[in-house]
């Protein structure tokens, strides 16, 4: 327990140190032309526009969606492993379809095609 009770201000400070030390890496790497704000006659580093994928957006939005309620499952199934009830188990098929159908939908609408 002594030791436990040792090594706590010791990684609290090895956290604080690493932290000190990324800040000031960074500090360093700034440069004072990105910072400045764009003005008519500024000749800027690079392009202030770059290209953005509208289909790259989507597939990201759909996979964070579809993530999120993956993570929503798990604590279902941990329940389903302790009981099984015929109300749990009806309300994961629905939520099972109710993913199909939007899995579906989009696959229909042509938002997964990457042309």
């Amino acid at each position: 327990m002594m030791l436990l009770y040792a090594s706590f201000p010791l990684l609290v400070g090895s956290m604080l140190f690493f932290l000190y030390l990324m800040i000031n890496w960074q500090s360093d790497m700034t440069n004072s032309e990105k910072g400045s704000a764009f003005e008519c006659g500024f000749d800027p580093m690079c392009t202030p526009r770059k290209p953005f994928s509208l289909r790259f957006f989507m597939l990201i939005i759909l996979f964070l969606i579809f993530d999120v309620e993956i993570v929503l499952l798990f604590p279902v199934l941990t329940l389903m492993k302790v009981s099984l009830y015929a109300s749990i188990s009806s309300a994961l098929l629905f939520f099972l379809m109710i993913l199909l159908l939007g899995l579906l939908y989009e696959w229909y609408m042509g938002a997964l095609d990457w042309k």
